[in-house]
């Protein structure tokens, strides 16, 4: 049974959906694991569910409609707000901590103006965001209508019907976002034991943490469905268990238990492949890709993982790079259509930023009951 309510903005970033509070209405809580909140996003996204639709909440039963985010006034000179993102198991009682989501980055800026956190003038806003799970800066840049954020625009984000305006996301210093490292095991690829098999992968840490293996390598066309990977009972063992090897390997989880159990949202897992030159789906592509987020098929491309990818794909001797057929700005095939992400390399090979549009949507305002 709900046992209270609290103040809160239900909103669309990129191809996710988010839970969006103050920070000042909720319960003073302390990094890393802000135990106090738990009791009011579980509450309120409805989990856990042991049937996997958090028919008690208002979240969708699926990784990408399972989120919160945290909004409040800055903890440092260089932002302009503090963002901490949640991302709510499903079945589990658990809100991770660890990691960012990139497409709930993309409501933020519009939250801040929304609520008055932002001053807005004139005809266009850049938010300086630090994201407090990564310690990162990310700047989101939007067009304003009479002084006001303006969702309507013309741009279109495939996996999202209609339009909307245009949010330019801006990711600063990338590399090490989780584990403090681009290359979190000192290496751009390595052979990773998976529960007996050798699979060759790349582990980076740009944005977000990837494991990223080819998917010819698992028997796949990298073409998939996501339902039709979801369907296939030993694809989604193997992934799993690719998951929660490289958690243990990059630093993120002290042993497989805790990856299954604790940390289940990290690292995502990127299965690529080299585009079809023959495929018209496919013309101009540089990388098709299928990716996993808190062990199910994403819709998508999960924005970080997206990220990741480009830096990936402009790293030498990764696993990603030999199979880019066209580089900055990068193509990104996925499930739903395809995505252009942005890569500035410095000429020591640094990522200084990676950067890509997205459109974000206020869905409901008001208060949640948990």
């Amino acid at each position: 049974m709900a046992t209270g309510r609290i103040r809160a903005l239900y909103m669309r970033g990129g191809t996710s959906r988010a839970l969006m509070f103050h920070r000042d209405d909720l319960p003073v809580a302390t990094a890393p694991d802000y135990a106090a909140w738990n009791p009011v996003f579980l509450g309120a996204i409805g989990s856990p569910d042991p049937f996997g639709r958090q028919l008690n909440g208002i979240g969708g039963g699926i990784s990408s409609l399972s989120k919160v985010a945290v909004i409040g006034p800055p903890s440092r000179p260089d932002a302009d707000v503090d963002y901490t993102f949640g991302q709510v198991g499903v079945k589990e009682p658990t809100v991770s901590f660890r990691g960012n989501c990139g497409n709930i980055s993309s409501a933020v800026g519009p939250f801040a103006i929304d609520q008055g956190l932002v001053a807005a003038s004139g005809d266009s806003a850049r938010v300086r965001i630090h994201n407090t799970n990564t310690g990162k800066i990310i700047v989101a840049e939007f067009p304003l209508q009479d002084g006001a954020w303006s969702e309507e625009g013309d741009f279109a984000l495939d996996g999202v019907a209609g339009t909307g305006a245009p949010i330019r996301l801006s990711f600063l210093d990338p590399g090490g976002a989780t584990t403090g490292r681009l290359l979190p095991t000192g290496t751009p690829r390595e052979r990773m034991t998976v529960a007996g098999e050798e699979i060759e992968v790349s582990l980076i840490d740009a944005a977000n943490p990837v494991c990223f293996a080819r998917a010819t390598d698992l028997g796949l066309t990298g073409r998939e469905s996501p339902e039709d990977l979801a369907a296939n009972a030993a694809l989604m063992s193997r992934a799993v268990n690719m998951r929660v090897a490289a958690a243990v390997k990059m630093g993120l989880s002290p042993d497989e238990d805790h990856a299954r159990r604790v940390l289940t949202n990290l690292p995502l897992v990127a299965l690529v492949s080299a585009p079809d030159p023959d495929s018209s789906k496919e013309a101009g592509a540089g990388i098709v890709v299928r990716m996993f987020s808190a062990d199910q098929p994403h819709k998508a491309v999960p924005l970080t993982g997206a990220l990741c990818l480009a830096a990936a794909g402009a790293l030498q001797g990764s696993l990603v790079q030999p199979l880019i057929a066209k580089g900055s700005p990068l193509v990104i095939c996925h499930a739903s259509g395809r995505m252009t992400v942005d890569a500035d390399i410095a000429t020591d090979g640094t990522v200084t930023s990676v950067s890509t549009y997205r459109t974000a949507r206020r869905v409901m305002a008001g208060e949640v009951y948990y």
